[in-house]
Order: structure tokens, then sequence, then C-alpha cells
């Protein structure tokens, strides 16, 4: 596993690399990360200097923060040594590890939490899946008979309809929704609080992980064991990755999954429907009180349970992100840039294209192209970005917009685009 110095100095003081010892300083939380990371990009310091230096203390003049000492930080930037014994086992087991400074890291996880998104994240399988979004399936590990065989109906009806699942991988309710997902050929994102480095390898995913239909991320030690604390705090990231999210089963004003539920509900990172439960006292009645949706009983399409979320978050963007009002997707500036610097190519290809640069005309844009290369062959996202000369993630938001409005369809698995009904006219501002 070959690592850019950056990469190997937000790993060293962010991650745990072995069972800690008596007296080894603790690594950075996502915020006292997201609090020392602001504080480099206003001094115009980049994370590789602290191991490309012998003596950090120059570079930390002026720091000052409660929590995060210079001894702290020294300490854990001298675990080289463990570092490299850790990655080499975990490469063998074919984990990767992406950090929140690399371009492939989830730009949802990044638009919803802010500085607060975890520094890094280790993973296995296919990371196309953590843009995509899905349908996030939670519940309880001792959920009955009866909630096991409703969550893998489920689990295979959103397969069918051309949604991922996202879960957490747990006993019970989470390995339910997965397997029956990926028993449909579906796609699945797991996010794993415990235990990584195992269950990537486990006989039960790997077909999944074989057939590129599996991702498995944690932002924790891949070998760690079970933590009540890493489990409440890796649920947010299920809800971030997700457009939409079911409860099964919750406990009533206690357990991950009823924690989880209300801060999603507080923080409006994703629309939460809730499976109707005949006993009134019940954790899934009281989410219903609080704000939970009913989940439609019968048949229904999947798509229904994906409604625009506005509200914004509470932190601040990272930098290179900005906010469009009204608008969905999230956009960064170097996209808009990108699109809009593009405009008058595109322009010329497709003679209807508007020429203005605002967002909505340039997604008007998008959709004139999509007519164009797509009306006789549908195409994948990579052959869609080189054609459209756009970014990736302005692309994937576009194509997600798109397929909500019924402009675009999808097909197979990776999903292939194509616009919806060739002959009629792009929608007008």
């Amino acid at each position: 596993m070959s690592l850019s110095p950056r990469t190997q100095a937000v790993l060293l003081l962010t991650a745990w690399l072995n069972k800690p010892a008596e007296g080894e300083p603790k690594p950075l939380t996502p915020s006292e990360w997201g609090r020392f990371a602001q504080w480099m990009k206003e001094k115009d310091i980049v994370p590789e200097s602290l191991v490309e230096t012998k003596n950090i203390t120059p570079l930390l003049a002026g720091f000052i923060d409660p929590s995060i000492t210079s001894d702290r930080l020294r300490r854990l930037l001298e675990r080289s040594a463990a570092m490299g014994l850790a990655l080499e086992k975990w490469q063998r087991a074919g984990l990767w590890v992406v950090t929140r400074a690399d371009a492939n890291y989830p730009a949802r996880l990044k638009a919803h939490l802010g500085i607060n998104a975890p520094p890094l994240l280790f993973g296995c399988g296919n990371r196309v899946l953590l843009e995509q979004g899905g349908i996030a399936v939670i519940g309880s590990r001792n959920v009955d008979v009866e909630g096991l065989a409703f969550t893998t109906a489920l689990a295979g009806e959103v397969a069918l309809q051309g949604k991922s699942i996202v879960s957490g991988g747990a006993r019970g309710v989470d390995e339910a929704a997965m397997l029956g997902a990926l028993k449909k050929d579906g796609t699945v994102i797991g996010v794993l609080a415990d235990s990584l480095l195992r269950v990537a390898t486990s006989e039960k995913y790997r077909s999944g992980l074989m057939k590129k239909n599996l991702v498995l991320v944690s932002p924790f030690n891949p070998e760690a064991g079970f933590d009540v604390g890493n489990a409440m705090a890796r649920n947010k990231y299920i809800y971030c990755l997700a457009d939409a999210a079911v409860v099964i089963d919750a406990g009533n004003n206690k357990g991950g999954t009823w924690a989880g539920a209300v801060e999603n509900l507080k923080q409006g990172w994703a629309p939460l429907w809730v499976k109707e439960h005949n006993d009134a006292t019940s954790g899934n009645s009281a989410l219903i009180k609080q704000g939970g949706r009913r989940l439609p009983e019968g048949a229904f399409k999947i798509s229904s349970l994906i409604t625009p979320v506005e509200k914004p978050p509470e932190e601040p963007l990272l930098p290179g992100l900005f906010e469009e009002k009204k608008v969905v997707p999230v956009c960064s500036k170097r996209d808009k840039i990108s699109a809009a610097a593009s405009i008058n190519e595109m322009s010329t290809a497709y003679p209807e294209t508007p020429q203005t640069t605002s967002y909505c005309s340039l997604y008007k844009c998008f959709l004139t192209a999509m007519k164009h290369e797509t009306q006789k062959t549908p195409l994948n996202t990579e052959e869609l970005q080189k054609r459209l000369t756009i970014t990736k993630t302005q692309l994937n938001h576009w194509l997600k917009q798109a397929v909500s409005e019924g402009h675009i369809k999808t097909s197979g698995t990776p999903p292939r685009f194509q616009i919806s009904m060739p002959g009629k006219e792009v929608p007008k501002s």
C-alpha cells in the first residue's frame, strides 16, 4: 500500500495503528483534526510537511489548543514503524485508505459534516459506490424473525429497483439488509464500527466484493474490536451516505438505533422512514411521534422514499465547497469553475446549450449534452466524464438530480445512464 506523505501524516495523527499501550498518545478525534487542519490551512502549512521535517516545533509556532499539544503531535508522528507494519498487513487483505484531502473521499460526508467528517476511511471493495447514495436500513441486533424476514424482503426490493443498501454490518437488521441486497445482485455500502479486516475477508461477503457490488468502510482501525462509542459515532456516517433511511426496529429511548435516528431527525441528513409497529409504546411508534414518516405498506416505488433535504449543515463546509440555495446537489467551486470553463466547448457541440453560467443554466447544458450523447446508447460515468469534460463529483450530483426528476434513466450494474425520452425538449429555465 503506497501512501503519499500527506496521507501518511493524516494516518499517523488520527488513527490507532495497533493495540494501544499504556501511556500511548490518543490519536486526534475528527473534531480535533478539523481544528488543527483549519489552522494549518490558515497558516499555509501542508500536512506532509509534518512528516518531512525532523523538528516540527517551528511549524507549530502560534498554535494553541487545550487538547492538542505539540508533544502529543510529535509522539503521534513518531509511529512510522508501527504504521509500516500495519499497512503491510492491511494491504495483503486488500484494504485501502482514503483521507479527507483526497479527491475520491466521499463528497456526501464533507457536505453534511464539514470539518467534523472523519479524517480518513479504511475500506475494501468498490469505492465508486460511496458517491451513489442509496437507502439506509437500520435496526436492532436482536430483531425478531418477522423483522429479519421483512428486512431481507425490503433489501431485495431496493436492489431490484436499482438502489444501493447502506447499513452498518452488525448482526441482526444490518447484516440481513446487506445480504438480502447482495443475493439479488444489488449494490451495498457497509459502514462498519469494528473488525473491518475480519469482515472484509469473510466468506459471506467474498462474492459481493468480487462482483464489485460491495464496499466496506470504517473510520476506525481495521482490527479494532467492538466499542459502544465507535458504534454510536458511526451511525451518522450511514445516514450521511444515504438518500433516505428506514428504521426496522428500535428501542424506545435507548440503544444505538434510537440514538442515531433521533440525531438524524435533528440534523436532517436523510428522510427518516419507520416501519409501523402495533405496540404504541415501541421505539418505532415513538420515532414516528418525533417526526419519522410511516413506511408505506405493500408494494411501492423505492424512489418515493427519497425527498429533498434542504436543511443546511450546521458546521461550515470544507474549503472548496459552496452552498447554492434551493438546489439539492452539493457543488464545489472547482466543479462550478470547471463546468463554466467548458461551456463554450459544449455550446459549439450542442447549439441549443444555454450561454449563461448560472447553476441552473449549467444544469440545462448538462441535460442537453446528455440528450445528444446518450440518445442511442447508454453510457457509464467514466465514459460520460470524458465526453462532457466536467468533474466526477459534479457529474454524479447532476446525474442524481436528473434521475430523480425523470430526465435520465439507469440500467445495469454498474449503472449506465441514458436520456429518458430522446425526442423530448430539455426543460426551460
